[in-house]
């Protein structure tokens, strides 16, 4: 997550899981009293265009002081790549604690695991906005079937081509990942200068539809464990699919294994590629490249005709620390600032996807260029194991060196995936 700050929070989130993993085990900071007036403080990410963001906030935010007579809230605006170490403090800490923080989505189970998170079940239950939250953000704040915050935005991605190209060839955007394939090889083959499709050995989130649409799982749950299922026969054909895109008749391995999320837009952007996978997020950076006004979008083609690839449903969150000396001010703020009408204000000012079904629709019908992002999560989007040893998995990079190892030929697809499941089973083994 960097561009803005909601690209960077699943990387950041990494770091921070990481971070615990190896550090000392939280102390107990659950709070002794509930206070009804007093000073809030808050954290939220620094976007770099933040003044929008800024708006929407102490629009919330004066609301919610409106309510509560001898309440203050006080925002403060932190770097994401400095929240690692700061969120960590916090947690050990109640004294330099807030009571409300804004979180990446892939944080939350290694953010319950060190105790930092208050259980918000009940009230979350209770919240009538909440009914309508789609089933992947629900999933985001939710481990072991208890809830420890509430969505804020969701992302997520589709596929991006180039209409000047596919007139040009006399192309149809593809209706299966067999298509997408063949269509990338072709365009390829027609315009050796482009790449069909933009693919990168380091990009988890947009792989991950491919292994997904082929009926694979990351992860399998029994009980209160995870066992890896990365080198199921299913998973196995997607990741065969998704590397088969990687060499000289599309995407060349010697360039494309390094690349990450990132470099396929950009490389998609700047006039390189004639498709990519990108999110939601990645439509201002597209508008300002050489792709402007060359350029649809449409979910990516799941393996059968007529379907939708699931995609991983990123995004952030807000959280109440279990340390705060406000908890029920706390969980109120969290709904001023993560209630339908904030979200709808922050779609308007930042492009944030909402994660209510109902003010999702109203957002496609105001802003067209996201109804295929929208299609996507409706048609039902994964989420990561929620287990604190994601995060450790993730920063180690089992997935991108499995795809590296593959398009580089060092390794077969059965054998890297079998590597990439034990490695993947020896972090959910220690997480417990």
């Amino acid at each position: 997550m960097k561009l803005p700050a909601r690209l960077v929070a699943p990387v950041a989130a990494v770091l921070v899981i990481a971070a615990a993993a190896c550090a000392p085990q939280t102390s107990d900071t659950g709070a002794t009293r509930d206070e009804k007036t007093g000073t809030l403080r808050v954290w939220l990410f620094q976007e770099v265009a933040n003044k929008p963001k800024e708006r929407v906030v102490d629009a919330a935010v004066a609301a919610f002081e409106k309510r509560h007579e001898g309440a203050d809230v006080q925002v403060e605006y932190i770097p994401v790549d400095a929240r690692a170490q700061r969120v960590k403090a916090a947690f050990n800490d109640p004294a330099s604690a807030p009571d409300v923080i804004e979180y990446g989505n892939t944080d939350t189970a290694g953010y319950v695991e060190d105790g930092g998170l208050a259980d918000i079940s009940a009230e979350f239950g209770a919240w009538t906005d909440a009914r309508d939250t789609d089933p992947a953000a629900r999933a985001s704040v939710t481990v072991d079937g208890k809830v420890y915050g509430a969505p804020l935005f969701v992302g997520v991605r589709a596929l991006y081509y180039r209409t000047d190209v596919f007139r040009e060839l006399g192309l149809e955007p593809p209706g299966t990942q067999a298509e997408l394939i063949a269509t990338a090889k072709k365009i390829r083959k027609a315009r050796p200068e482009l790449y069909g499709l933009a693919v990168g050995g380091a990009y988890t989130y947009g792989a991950l539809p491919f292994l997904w649409a082929h009926g694979g799982e990351l992860a399998t749950r029994t009980g209160g464990s995870y066992t890896s299922a990365v080198d199921s026969p299913a998973a196995r054909r997607g990741i065969a699919a998704y590397t088969s895109l990687f060499g000289d008749d599309n995407c060349p391995a010697a360039t494309c294994a390094s690349m990450g999320g990132n470099a396929t837009v950009t490389a998609f952007a700047s006039g390189k590629a004639a498709m990519a996978i990108g999110g939601d997020f990645s439509h201002a950076a597209v508008e300002a490249g050489a792709a402007k006004g060359k350029y649809a979008v449409v979910p990516l083609p799941g393996v059968a005709a007529g379907s939708i690839a699931p995609a991983f449903a990123g995004g952030n969150n807000l959280g109440v620390l279990r340390s705060s000396s406000h908890r029920t001010l706390a969980v109120d703020l969290v709904r001023s600032l993560a209630g339908k009408d904030a979200q709808r204000s922050l779609f308007d000012a930042m492009g944030f996807l909402p994660t209510y079904t109902d003010v999702r629709a109203e957002a496609a019908r105001k802003r067209p260029f996201v109804k295929p992002f929208i299609d996507t999560l409706a048609a039902g989007a994964k989420f990561v194991p929620a287990s604190p040893a994601w995060g450790r998995i993730d920063a180690s990079l089992v997935l991108p060196t499995m795809f590296q190892e593959v398009v580089s030929g060092r390794k077969d697809v059965a054998a890297a995936s079998r590597d990439a499941a034990g490695k993947m089973n020896a972090a959910f083994s220690s997480a417990g």
